[in-house]
């Protein structure tokens, strides 16, 4: 982090704005591995300590303000603070934190959920997306009588042990530390939208019980997937009879309404689900079909003279996340929230490569929906942002990525006034506004000129 003349300007300004983070971060790593509690926040030399947040703002321990795309990592649609949850969150807590007794108000959500999503005709709550992709997997092995789950490289479904690798590293499908050999045997990794390879992979052993995808594409579309993928996926596994899982933790709620699945009118046999599905609470949920679904039903479970699945969860439809995810749901289902957020972050993701043009930067913003990615050519191919083709990118893109150019424009976005989702880019939600367009556009700018200044941008040409 430093340049040939000593402490790198950008990050002697991030340490003079973060003081009290900077003390924080230091007793933080007395008791928490790398003094953080996600593996997202890490940020180098340390990351920010937020203490409020309102619509599309957030605060930190010094006092900075800063336009927020990290959004409750994806959790808040409607922004921080909506008045209506919160009053939902606030009565729930006048009437008790954990009854340890069914609610009315889990019923509710269910609905909500059912009438929303294509896929739920039957709905289990969890408390995470990692729990939702786990008990997805179990449920599709239990309903299909095999083991084999086909996942793509790239594609996050969470920390659970048989997700845990193939996401940034072991593309192999050899496991990662901790992870049992025999557990990584069961799954088959595949390349990006390759429907060839996911359609070899089912035929090769006739033991495959699900393939599982984000909808959209990798961490939110940074290696994009089309509708046309989706719908050859559909297709193949219907074919084969294999399940088809729909990893919408991130897309659920946001992409449209129903989902990439109701967007797009690809139904899954079964759909994971968190973040915005509890309003910014913790919470997740796995919704399907019914025959799916009745491997958890006691009763039915018992009609068909087989073993049920147990589930447990102490905080599964907590009354608070359900308060939220109620009125979450609702909001949003009788609004424009999902097309507001897509089309402000339309506008930033044309203005920062307008920027990126004028600057004479070889890199690219791209993406769908609410999201934008930050493509940092590391290549360093002759490129236009304006009439970037995101279709074209591969796992291979992103090898060999400057490290510290991307370690500095974090650091640079924050000293003017962004919080992106790390290095990677940004979500935008319905709350945010021209005005935080414009100030993101005028930090983008600042700090392209301040990596300038330090040698960090790359040399190449625009085409």
């Amino acid at each position: 982090m430093a340049d040939g003349a000593g402490e790198s300007r950008i990050l002697a300004e991030y340490r003079a704005r973060t003081r009290r983070s900077r003390e924080l971060h230091e007793k933080a790593t007395r008791l928490l591995p790398s003094g953080i509690v996600h593996d997202s926040r890490r940020t180098l030399p340390y990351g920010i300590y937020a203490v409020r947040g309102a619509a599309s703002r957030k605060w930190d321990v010094d006092g900075n303000e800063y336009v927020d795309y990290y959004g409750g990592h994806g959790a808040l649609l409607l922004g921080h603070q909506h008045p209506d949850v919160l009053q939902a969150i606030q009565s729930q807590l006048g009437k008790g934190l954990h009854l340890a007794a069914s609610n009315e108000l889990e019923i509710e959500w269910a609905r909500c959920i059912h009438e929303m999503v294509p896929s739920a005709e039957r709905v289990r709550f969890t408390s995470s997306g990692t729990e939702a992709t786990q008990l997805a997997m179990r449920l599709a092995r239990a309903s299909s009588g095999r083991s084999r789950i086909v996942r793509f490289q790239t594609h996050f479904h969470g920390w659970h042990d048989q997700v845990a690798f193939g996401v940034t590293e072991h593309f192999d499908g050899s496991p990662s530390v901790g992870v049992l050999q025999q557990v990584a045997d069961n799954t088959t990794l595949i390349a990006p939208n390759d429907v060839s390879g996911v359609e070899r992979a089912i035929a090769k052993g006739r033991d495959v019980a699900a393939v599982m995808v984000e909808p959209i594409g990798s961490s939110s579309g940074a290696i994009p997937t089309s509708p046309e993928v989706l719908g050859a996926l559909r297709e193949v596994t219907q074919k084969h009879g294999v399940l088809l899982i729909f990893d919408e933790v991130v897309t659920g709620f946001r992409v449209s309404p129903g989902g990439a699945q109701g967007l797009y009118g690809v139904i899954p046999d079964l759909t994971t689900m968190a973040k915005i599905v509890a309003g910014g609470m913790p919470g997740g949920a796995v919704g399907g079909r019914k025959d799916i679904l009745d491997w958890l039903d006691f009763e039915a479970a018992a009609a068909a003279g087989h073993e049920r699945i147990s589930h447990q969860g102490t905080h599964n439809a907590h009354p608070l996340s359900a308060a939220a995810g109620i009125t979450t749901l609702n909001l949003i289902r009788a609004s424009d929230a999902c097309m507001k957020a897509s089309a402000t972050a339309a506008a930033l993701r044309d203005g920062m490569n307008e920027v990126l043009e004028e600057e004479g930067v070889p890199w690219a913003i791209y993406g769908e929906h609410s999201f934008f990615h930050i493509y940092t050519n590391p290549a360093r191919t002759s490129l236009r942002p304006t009439a970037f083709d995101a279709s074209t990118l591969r796992i291979e893109s992103f090898k060999g990525k400057n490290e510290s150019a991307l370690a500095k424009l974090r650091l640079a976005m924050l000293v003017n006034g962004v919080d992106l989702k790390g290095w990677r880019g940004g979500i935008v939600s319905a709350a945010h506004t021209q005005a935080d367009v414009d100030l993101t556009l005028e930090a983008w700018r600042r700090s392209l000129r301040a990596l300038r200044d330090e040698g960090e941008l790359p040399r190449a040409t625009m085409v």
